[in-house]
């Protein structure tokens, strides 16, 4: 496996990068963001710090064209070493993103280029079922395959009732019950971490990301000031997102914990992640049921059994109703490009081998 392929990089990237004329320019993989400050790895040890070109900030229609990590960038190495300069990000084969906080319509991309999202809830009071239904819509729709990850297992007065009342809640989504602190089922998660893969924990603060990001990671890692060089030094800072580099070659992007998941645009994602309640509405009466007084509904009857909890159909009525909102206040050329994106994506992915990463 080469530099570049420990990183990630291939024939999606590759190809990508065929346009790329100038031979200034070289692939690099963005490995910590702090704020505006970007730290790029180049292969073979190399992290330096980066920073975007004013022309590159001057044409960025808004804050999802610029890097985040997991990005992979073109960037110029300067005569006499120093700062590297971005001067375009590579698309993306995978982005996770919400829409920014507050009452702006705008997409924040938090990570891209993963291929698997660790969501983390502990079982210390911080699992929501509603909360995790918003995390499995926007994993789904950003391309990667999402994990759920019961943290604090060793504090669960009920571990086989969480078990079933997750598993409920994430039909046909893989859901792993760990400790970080003692490393109870760790293992299992260990297995999924191929080299030359990017894995991500998501969760809110408190859920555990770091510890078991320290676990991964075979030590304790001290929060610093100073993140050059990080991401081979196997050090963080949480006020920003990191990658590392694990013992075994796998990729982990650790982030801060994230207060609220307001839906971006991840109609698909949410047809995933309630997709109980789909597979249910195939098999009402009439093809454009609205699951209301119709007779022959299959939802409504599942509801009425006890089969489909009514909260989990009132949650999925609301998920809707919420992108259905914020699509109608989305700008339409802001639209378009998202959807654009995500179709580049999907396709992308669907010309990849089997494999997907080289390695």
């Amino acid at each position: 496996m080469g530099p570049l392929e420990a990183l990630g990089w291939d024939g999606f990237f590759q190809a990508a990068w065929s346009h790329w004329e100038d031979p200034k320019l070289k692939p690099g993989r963005v490995a910590t963001q702090v704020r505006s400050h970007f730290w790029v790895a180049l292969g073979g040890g190399d992290t330096r710090k980066a920073r975007t070109t004013g022309r590159m900030r001057y044409h960025a229609t808004n804050r999802s064209d610029m890097p985040v990590v997991g990005d992979w960038v073109a960037v110029e190495d300067p005569p006499g070493g120093g700062e590297l300069v971005i001067h375009g990000v590579l698309p993306r084969k995978s982005r996770f993103s919400r829409k920014v906080v507050g009452e702006k319509s705008e997409e924040q991309v938090l990570v891209a280029n993963i291929d698997q999202a660790f969501l983390i809830m502990g079982l210390d009071g911080d699992y929501n079922t509603r909360r995790l239904e918003r995390y499995l819509a926007t994993a789904y729709d950003s391309g990667a395959k999402p994990v759920v990850v019961l943290n604090k297992a060793d504090v669960s007065p009920n571990l086989r009732k969480d078990l079933k009342e997750c598993r409920a809640s994430a039909p046909g989504t893989d859901v792993v019950a760990i400790s970080a602190t003692t490393g109870k089922g760790v293992k299992e998660l260990t297995k999924r971490l191929t080299a030359g893969t990017t894995i991500v924990l998501l969760g809110s603060s408190g859920a555990g990301k770091s510890t078991l990001a320290n676990r991964l990671l075979g030590e304790e890692v001290q929060a610093v000031q100073e993140v050059k060089g990080t991401f081979d030094r196997g050090r963080h800072t949480t006020t920003g997102r990191m990658m590392f580099r694990l013992p075994g070659g796998a990729l982990l992007i650790d982030t801060p914990g994230l207060r609220e998941v307001q839906l971006w645009s991840a109609d698909g994602g949410v047809e995933d992640a309630f997709s109980d309640i789909v597979e249910l509405a195939y098999k009402c009466k009439y093809g454009n049921c609205r699951h209301g007084a119709e007779p022959g509904c299959a939802v409504k009857a599942a509801v009425e059994a006890g089969k489909l909890p009514e909260e989990r159909w009132e949650s999925y009525g609301k998920l809707k109703k919420e992108l259905r909102f914020q699509e109608s206040r989305m700008d339409k050329k802001a639209l378009r490009e998202h959807h654009k994106a995500k179709k580049a994506i999907h396709e992308g992915v669907k010309k990849m081998p089997k494999r997907g990463l080289l390695g």
